[in-house]
């Protein structure tokens, strides 16, 4: 594991941080408190070659490598969390559509996706599931020539303004139980129900209702990449994005308290001269470090083709954690003006509080962590 970047990771650091300094930083606050989809600034991060990073160049992406792609989310996270989601959501999720569909179905597809003209959900969760996938009551029955969907999706990031969503489905009859399938949302048999949320507003989340809704056989994801087990495995590399997002975001905050501790004064000198206050901030800034070293180790071994789950999950439930507690007392540290709607710190502690929950609970992460240390046999 290299424990410092290459020069070439260097410099597309520093590439994506200017851009995210530039175009996004000073107009986080209004876009994260607006219900509206932020479809200027995902054209912004299209054009800059940020979306779909990870896929190939065929497919329309830059064929970066998993750690120059962790490398992009936590700087546009410095700068917006919600398109930080955005960024890894498009090299997470669309792989399989090159690898599992028919090139004249996916690859229209991701064109739109990578330069940013439309955006994918995954509809996954269903009411009254959780975090229990093999439960799932949302089938794909046949039909001629394709198949129909039945039942009820849940917690669609995306889900009320996205073009298309990957939708996981029971199989009714023979082959794999779950399977995949790639689904265009303007059918007017999909109900959609947005839901009413504290953080994430310019993503949203919704509930997707499938009242026998034909999908082409075409669009079902097939080979390697088909059922549950395949997702799972796309979400570890999700999981391990959430772990920078969440550094990115409470970098900001920790950066906007610094410079406010040297500005404010009490008791005749900065506040930053009292330990109280600088020794909280470094104490932050030391698990930060130490759950981004972490975010990029499990990126490295997903370069290298190694198993990564166990520390796919150690990113995804510590990194949230320590963010919102980081952003919660840089709040604090402001005092009064720390506790308003016209700075960003309350939207910040908003919008990563969902983040523990979003893509696996820290119970679940926790329950991966024990099976690989202990063994499933003892944990169940």
């Amino acid at each position: 594991m290299p424990f410092t970047f290459t020069s070439e990771h260097a410099e597309f650091e520093r590439a994506v941080a200017d851009i995210a300094r530039k175009e996004f930083y000073d107009g986080y606050l209004a876009r994260a408190t607006s219900d509206e989809p932020c479809r200027a600034e995902v054209a912004k991060l299209g054009a800059a070659g940020l979306l779909g990073l990870g896929l190939p160049e065929a497919a329309g992406g830059q064929g970066a490598d998993p750690i120059s792609v962790g490398i992009a989310v936590e700087q546009i996270a410095r700068a917006d969390i919600a398109l930080a989601s955005l960024v890894a959501q498009t090299s997470a999720l669309p792989s399989c559509l090159w690898d599992g569909l028919p090139r004249h179905v996916g690859g229209p597809v991701l064109a739109s996706l990578t330069s940013g003209e439309s955006v994918m959900a995954l509809a996954l969760t269903e009411p009254g599931g959780g975090s229990d996938l093999t439960g799932m009551s949302v089938t794909a029955r046949r039909a001629d020539g394709g198949y129909r969907l039945f039942g009820e999706k849940t917690s669609v990031t995306l889900g009320m303004w996205a073009e298309h969503a990957i939708v996981v489905a029971r199989a009714e009859g023979d082959g794999p139980k779950t399977r995949r399938f790639l689904v265009p949302l303007d059918r007017p048999d999909i109900a959609r129900q947005r839901f009413q949320d504290p953080g994430f507003r310019p993503l949203g989340r919704a509930a997707l209702g499938f009242d026998g809704t034909f999908v082409p056989a075409d669009h079902e994801i097939g080979g390697p990449r088909s059922g549950l087990s395949a997702q799972l495995a796309d979400l570890d590399f999700m999981r391990t994005l959430i772990g920078l997002m969440c550094v990115g975001l409470a970098r900001r905050a920790m950066d906007e308290t610094v410079e406010w501790v040297r500005r404010r004064e009490a008791f005749g000198v900065p506040i930053a001269r009292h330990q109280g206050v600088s020794f909280t901030l470094a104490e932050h800034e030391t698990r930060l470090e130490a759950a981004r070293l972490l975010s990029y180790r499990s990126l490295a071994l997903r370069a290298a083709g190694e198993r990564h789950s166990r520390e796919a999950s150690m990113c995804k439930w510590w990194a949230p954690q320590l963010a919102v507690q980081a952003v919660n007392d840089c709040i604090v540290i402001h005092g009064h003006t720390g506790w308003s709607n016209e700075m960003p710190l309350q939207q910040l502690l908003l919008d990563v509080s969902g983040l523990q929950i979003g893509d696996g609970t820290p119970q679940i992460q926790k329950l991966v962590i024990a099976r690989e240390l202990i063994g499933r046999e003892y944990t169940g």
